[in-house]
Formats: C-alpha cells, sequence, structure tokens
C-alpha cells in the first residue's frame, strides 16, 4: 500500500476487503482520483445527489464547493442506507456545469472530499454538461460502491 491509495493495493495483490486499486506499470499516480479499482462483492449504486438538502430540496448555497459537499454528503447518506461507506465507493461520475468554477474550487474542494472520504480515492470522471434537471445545481455526483462479500 502507499499513502495515496489507503487502504487499497496497487498491482495484483487483494486487500482483505477484495478490492485493489489499477494502474498500468510505469503511469504515475493519479492526484485526486484512481484510474481503476477491482473490486468483488455486493454492488449499490447512488443516483446522481445534487448539493441540496435532501428533505426540503431547497439549495443553501450558490458556491460550488458548498454544493460539490453536500452532493458528497448526500450519496454517503445514501450507502449508509444501504449498508455501505464512503471507503467502499469504486467509482464516481461528477457533472458540473463549469469546469472553470469546479477548477477554481479545487483548493476548496480538495479537503472537503478528503473530510469524507480520507486518502480514499475512487475512479473519478469529470464531466460538463450544459445544464443539470434542478436549474440552480452547480454538481451532479453519482456513485457506485461495493461492499465485501
Amino acid at each position: 500500500m502507499n499513502d495515496h491509495e489507503g487502504r487499497f493495493t496497487a498491482g495484483g495483490e487483494s486487500s482483505p476487503d477484495s478490492s485493489r486499486v489499477v494502474r498500468p506499470e510505469g503511469w504515475p499516480r493519479p492526484s485526486g482520483y484512481s484510474d481503476g479499482i477491482v473490486a468483488r462483492g455486493r454492488l449499490v449504486f447512488v443516483a446522481g445527489q445534487v448539493g441540496w438538502d435532501p428533505v426540503q430540496h431547497e439549495f443553501e448555497s450558490d458556491d460550488f464547493a458548498q454544493q460539490a459537499r453536500m452532493a458528497l454528503l448526500n450519496v454517503i447518506a445514501i450507502l449508509e442506507a444501504a449498508g455501505a461507506d464512503a471507503m467502499q465507493v469504486v467509482r464516481m461520475t461528477w457533472f458540473v456545469t463549469s469546469i472553470t468554477e469546479y477548477a477554481m474550487a479545487r483548493d476548496t474542494l480538495g479537503p472537503a472530499f478528503r473530510s469524507l472520504f480520507g486518502g480514499h480515492y475512487p475512479a473519478i470522471t469529470l464531466v460538463q454538461v450544459t445544464g443539470l434537471l434542478e436549474p440552480r445545481a452547480k454538481v451532479e455526483i453519482e456513485a457506485t460502491a461495493v461492499v465485501p462479500d
């Protein structure tokens, strides 16, 4: 294991939870995500979550980083309801309405992400979209977790 990959291992070895980071030999370690993860267990699929209060369906902020943190908290709440946790997320897709806003928020996003996911970095894809179903939303995050057998 190395510090970037937390409880996951690179190469062909499995960690106790049957998950491991996959990175082709010679590729540099990416910053803030993993290139791939191999996992075995029960799958939990989390639909795209936006950064609003999940009960009132109201946004508390138009700040990108604050919406992203709330969306991540909503993802984690669903995972916990399914008997999973943030450390079992193997992939995420972030849909953002502005790559520029995302880039400008990175200094705030990194610590917010680490406060919720520790050193665990799933395979993450970032996609810019022209809009989201909720017009005030700036980010929507979907996730897949694998709970060990």
